[in-house]
């Protein structure tokens, strides 16, 4: 099954946020056993870059490239992006890129726990506890 992981599940691991972490944790090692076929999109890296600014460069570089070892990583193309500026339903631009880019992949679910930010997505959303409820 393809699925796009959103940058707060990774965060939620990566950091190992409670009470999120186990959720996610579940989530990222089935992309790493080949389970799921994981994406993230490849504004996330940047994203992720940032937000996670105050952990140590190096270990911010060996977390990527570990993430980037059993996740894919997808972007769309120049119209992909004009449309998504051009979306009025999503609230949040960031939100419709990783839609964009979901669909770019096929992907059954983009796995957040942010559903609410999808309510107009193409791509269903769900969260971590509810897809490793719906399916292991």
């Amino acid at each position: 099954m393809v699925v796009l992981i959103d940058t707060n599940v990774i965060i939620d691991y990566l950091l190992t946020r409670e009470p999120y972490y186990e959720a996610s944790s579940d989530i990222i090692l089935k992309c790493a056993q080949k389970k799921l076929m994981g994406y993230i999109a490849f504004h996330s890296i940047p994203n992720l870059w940032y937000i996670l600014r105050k952990v140590p460069e190096v270990k911010r570089r060996e977390w990527i490239v570990d993430l980037c070892c059993f996740l894919q990583v997808t972007g769309v193309s120049h119209a992909e992006v004009v449309r998504a500026v051009k979306n009025i339903d999503f609230k949040d631009f960031e939100d419709c890129l990783q839609d964009r880019c979901a669909v770019s992949v096929g992907a059954k679910y983009i796995i957040t726990r942010n559903i609410m930010d999808y309510a107009n997505s193409k791509v269903q959303a769900i969260s971590p506890e509810d897809f490793l409820k719906q399916f292991g």
